[in-house]
């Protein structure tokens, strides 16, 4: 997809019209945000959102105690993260800690310890130096991400997700989308055994996918699985209505049904109509950005009077289901007759046939105290399990000896990743943009919040004529320069 080019009639001042941005997650809520922050405090947004704000940093309430229900963990690098909830006045989570061990269906094959010399000496012992090498690759990727923080400080964007690979990290990035994350270990000399038993697993537990996922999705969920996360008090959720609050946006409860093009005085305006309680209606923008996924299994929306027509996103949503369980753990399931002797807060799963789970953990709530402790093994506790059907009778007795609650949401949480796909696009048409778009290089909370400062510049740069800002070439140089 080229973009089309922003046409010369745009040189003009602000838009009167307000801006409208589909969806109430941390992508529009971020996009919000970040548009209000280039196009001043003057620009209204109008925040159209079906659900409620936040998305799917949603949570679940278990005895009058809330917990984190989905997007659960932030990696200690997501700069953009890190500023909202300084912005916000809010604060860090008080970490818990815990033990993870990954089962096999009959055993575990790798058990995590309080001490981080025994992990590595067991890593070492069962995988070789497999461990280090996938450190060394996730950790190039995680330094190149890095730049886009720069680039974007000095106000550089990417009209395309391929483009903004490659400022980053060059062809090597953009093969990253189209290759999966077994390839590219076991290319660097990663054992097959490691691939099949801890890379699966992370996988499974972050995506709910096989290690068939492409490259760069992979690297970026390895790099929270070994880096030091951190969570937000009170709920991630928090992040999205501080930010529409801090934006005096304006926030609408329905559902887009799609969008119609129509022009004044030669330039584009675009009309968003919505289903609401009320019924149905519509209004007029400048320019519009959409944050909720364009694919028929997420949603069925219409783009109108567009020439050429917005192509169809063919890719679908993996289905996967979070069950939150207050009961007692049948440790017995696990290889402990004794649930006292229980050791682990986290259980994560290899890509075993039989295997009905893909990981479960034992969760705080969004509200540590200070004197907030943990469940002993053998006391009813708090446990999410991912998977991806629900779970039925039987196997909820198979992870539990009873229970008092189970609380299921079905979610289309993450894209299908499928290496070789191609990428969709950002730029839908002159003013109208797909922020969603960056969910098929990887899914994260900071990926979306990257990809909403992006739309936020490029959206800005096209406005103003600053073409120069827009997928500059060898920006490593000119950033540097620039300094």
């Amino acid at each position: 997809h080229s973009p089309p080019r922003p046409r010369a009639l745009l040189t003009r001042p602000l838009p009167l019209s307000p801006a409208a941005v589909v969806g109430a997650g941390l992508g529009g809520s971020a996009a919000s945000y970040f548009l209000q922050q280039h196009f001043g405090p003057q620009v209204q947004l109008d925040v159209y959102e079906a659900a409620s704000v936040g998305g799917r940093l949603a949570t679940v309430t278990v005895n009058k105690q809330q917990y984190e229900s989905r997007g659960a963990s932030i990696h200690a690098l997501s700069l953009h993260m890190q500023d909202f909830v300084k912005i916000l006045g809010l604060k860090h989570r008080r970490e818990v800690a815990g033990k993870s061990a990954i089962f096999s269906g009959e055993h575990f094959v790798l058990e995590e310890t309080d001490w981080y010399l025994l992990n590595l000496f067991r890593l070492w012992w069962h995988y070789g130096i497999s461990f280090l090498r996938l450190q060394m690759w996730v950790e190039e990727v995680m330094e190149k991400f890095m730049r886009i923080y720069k680039y974007q400080a000095h106000g550089y964007a990417f009209s395309s997700l391929e483009e903004l690979l490659r400022s980053l990290g060059g062809e090597a990035f953009v093969n990253m989308t189209q290759r999966s994350v077994a390839e590219s270990l076991l290319e660097v000399g990663v054992t097959q055994r490691f691939v099949d038993d801890v890379i699966a697993a992370v996988l499974r537990s972050s995506y709910g996918q096989s290690v068939l996922v492409p490259a760069f999705a992979g690297a970026m969920s390895l790099a929270g699985a070994q880096g030091s996360t951190w969570a937000v008090e009170g709920g991630n959720k928090l992040v999205c209505s501080g930010l529409l609050k801090l934006t005096k946006a304006n926030v609408i409860s329905a559902r887009v049904t799609g969008i119609s093009l129509h022009s004044s005085e030669g330039r584009a305006l675009y009309q968003v109509h919505y289903e609401s309680t009320e019924g149905q209606g519509s209004a007029f923008y400048d320019m519009v950005v959409v944050t909720t996924p364009l694919h028929p299994s997420r949603s069925n929306f219409t783009f109108e009077n567009f020439d050429p027509p917005i192509a169809d996103f063919p890719a679908a949503f993996h289905p996967s289901v979070t069950s939150v369980v207050h009961g007692y753990l049948n440790s017995s399931y696990f290889g402990f007759p004794d649930p006292k002797l229980f050791p682990f807060t986290s259980i994560l799963t290899t890509d075993t046939p039989d295997l009905f789970f893909h990981a479960m953990d034992n969760i705080c709530p969004v509200n540590v105290s200070a004197a907030f402790r943990r469940k002993q093994p053998q006391e009813a506790a708090v446990w999410r399990v991912l998977s991806r059907q629900p779970l039925d009778k039987q196997q909820l007795k198979t992870l539990f000896r009873s229970y008092y609650s189970v609380q299921v949401a079905e979610w289309q949480t993450y894209p299908r990743y499928d290496a070789g796909r191609a990428l969709p696009p950002i730029v839908l048409h002159e003013n109208l943009f797909y922020l969603s778009a960056v969910e098929w290089v990887a899914s994260s909370m900071e990926m979306v919040a990257v990809a909403a400062k992006n739309v936020a510049l490029l959206a800005y740069n096209r406005w103003h004529q600053e073409l120069e800002k827009i997928d500059q070439k060898d920006l490593m140089h000119k950033v540097k320069t620039e300094l």
